[in-house]
């Protein structure tokens, strides 16, 4: 009996034995799994999200903003949550870079309450580039690039006095805006503008943390700072411009990175979260690209000039060919390029149109020169003029701040040059053109004396607007002034002006009429001459 007790006692141990090998066994795999997971997959208290690289470039002006406003709605529509600005600029156009800075500042919070935006400096950010860096929720600077250098500057002329301070005032309100937006240090902002601030800073004993004063706001007497240890940041004879390792010291930047990657870990360890997959780079597409070229004041005068020479070799050629075209082209190139960037609104482009149907009228249509063809040249110009200021449509085209009047005067330089290279251009096609062989049919050499001799020497008379109905395709006449292309000819008893096809004719020359529009009327050479 003892035997088979012992035996049973045996078996209960060994089924114990056995069931706590496969519990320990079942745990230790558990635990396994879990570390295995946990090393795999992303820990319960870490974001992952994505992140985009959007480069700011060259010069700040309206065709950045708009790119820049597509750009960021394209990434935030991808799934980004991040965008990363990168900043590689000199500066630009004042009003363009408040434009990006109010819709960095104001537009994409509404619009992306979960966005997140960063300002990388990859190599700087100087006036304008600073004024749209800061605008951003967080500044990461590369090693050995600048921040800084925003006082304002015009064109031609030198801002004194009153005029300077209306200026950078506004400028300082801008950095004041975002500095109070993304908590920058304000008097160091401000001192990126204007001379004549000096800012220190200055130990908060209480806090143990820096703050920033301009000289004329020190606490003085206060026992709360350290004022015997003030550090003087910026004189007040000099504007600021920072390092990257003085703008991490001085709270301007949040880190100083060695690459893009450096930007990346920062944020993802600062704010706990993982990016996932390769960010993706948001560059500008060919048409705004095109768009920014098209409106840089050397481009803009050699439309302008190409535009003018066109219309001048067509109107003085018979019938219409290439150099019209090109003309047209020039026009619409102009004109489209300022309506996208915004310069041009719907009512200047209107008044455009309306000046050049109205010159049409004048030239095909009806007889002489007269009021359709000055309202048509006065609304060309009032179009012109209103396409180099930006403003609302229900708004008087006036420049209205010195940044206006800076922009204004560059475009009407770029206008001045375009109509001087006319000129030139105008002059050379009359002299040059006739003398190259296969173009001679274009322009006609000047008229030698013999023309003159066998020219009928006659005054013509006034061509009366019944005249022209009085001709029809098909009749034929005498030239009786040498068609370089157009002159006059002779058709019965009535005489007319017309406009030679194809080659250039002197007087005496028995032509047909082959073409009518309007007031036009077109001739070719025929081979025998009609009597009178």
């Amino acid at each position: 009996m003892r035997t088979h007790h012992c035996n049973f006692n045996r078996f209960l141990l060994t089924l114990a034995l056995l069931w706590l090998c496969v519990c320990l066994g079942r745990a230790v795999t558990a635990q396994s799994e879990t570390q295995n997971e946990s090393g795999n997959g992303d820990s319960p208290n870490v974001t992952t999200t994505q992140s985009a690289r959007i480069p700011c470039r060259g010069l700040i002006d309206d065709g950045l903003f708009e790119s820049i406003k597509r750009r960021t709605t394209e990434a935030v529509e991808n799934g980004a949550t991040y965008l990363f600005y990168e900043i590689d600029t000199y500066g630009g156009l004042v009003k363009s870079a408040d434009d990006i800075s109010k819709y960095l500042i104001l537009k994409v919070p509404s619009l992306y309450p979960d966005v997140h935006t960063v300002a990388y400096v990859s190599t700087q950010a100087i006036s304008a580039g600073a004024m749209i860096s800061v605008s951003c929720q967080d500044i990461i600077m590369r090693e050995n690039t600048t921040i800084g250098d925003s006082a304002p500057i015009v064109m031609g002329g030198k801002l004194e006095g009153v005029e300077r301070e209306k200026q950078e005032s506004f400028i300082r309100a801008i950095f004041e805006r975002a500095a109070e937006a993304n908590n920058y240090p304000e008097p160091l902002l401000k001192a990126m503008v204007s001379q004549g601030i000096a800012v220190y800073r200055v130990k908060n004993l209480e806090t143990g943390e820096f703050e920033f004063f301009e000289a004329e706001n020190l606490p003085e007497g206060s026992q709360k700072y350290a004022l015997d240890e003030k550090e003087l940041i910026i004189s007040d004879e000099r504007i600021l411009t920072l390092t990257a390792s003085d703008a991490e010291k001085y709270g301007v930047a949040r880190a100083v990175v060695d690459d893009f990657q450096g930007a990346l870990d920062f944020i993802a360890e600062r704010d706990g979260i993982k990016f996932t997959g390769d960010t993706i780079i948001y560059k500008p597409n060919w048409s705004e690209q095109m768009v920014r070229m098209l409106n840089s004041p050397a481009v803009a005068s050699i439309l302008v000039m190409l535009a003018l020479l066109g219309a001048y070799i067509e109107l003085n050629t018979p019938g219409l060919g290439l150099p019209g075209l090109v003309a047209v082209i020039c026009v619409v190139t102009l004109v489209g390029s300022k309506y996208l960037i915004g310069m041009a609104n719907w009512v200047e482009v209107a008044i455009l149109v309306l000046g050049l149907i109205l010159l049409a009228v004048e030239i095909f249509i009806i007889p002489g020169f007269g009021v359709a063809g000055i309202a048509g040249i006065i609304c060309i110009a009032l179009g012109i003029f209103g396409m180099l200021i930006r403003n609302a449509p229900d708004e008087i085209p006036w420049p209205q701040t010195e940044f206006d009047w800076d922009l204004f005067i560059q475009g009407m330089l770029s206008m001045l040059v375009g109509f001087i290279a006319f000129i030139a251009g105008a002059i050379a096609v009359g002299r040059f053109l006739p003398k190259i062989q296969f173009l001679s049919g274009l322009i006609l050499s000047p008229a030698s004396t013999s023309d003159f001799a066998t020219a009928e020497i006659s005054a013509t008379p006034e061509v009366a607007a019944s005249d022209f109905q009085k001709v029809h395709v098909g009749d034929t006449g005498v030239v009786t002034s040498p068609l370089r292309p157009c002159g006059s000819a002779r058709f019965g008893d009535v005489v007319v002006d017309v406009v030679a096809q194809a080659q250039f004719l002197p007087s005496s020359t028995p032509v047909e009429i082959v073409e009518i529009h309007g007031n036009r009327i077109v001739v070719k050479k025929c081979s025998q001459q009609q009597e009178d």
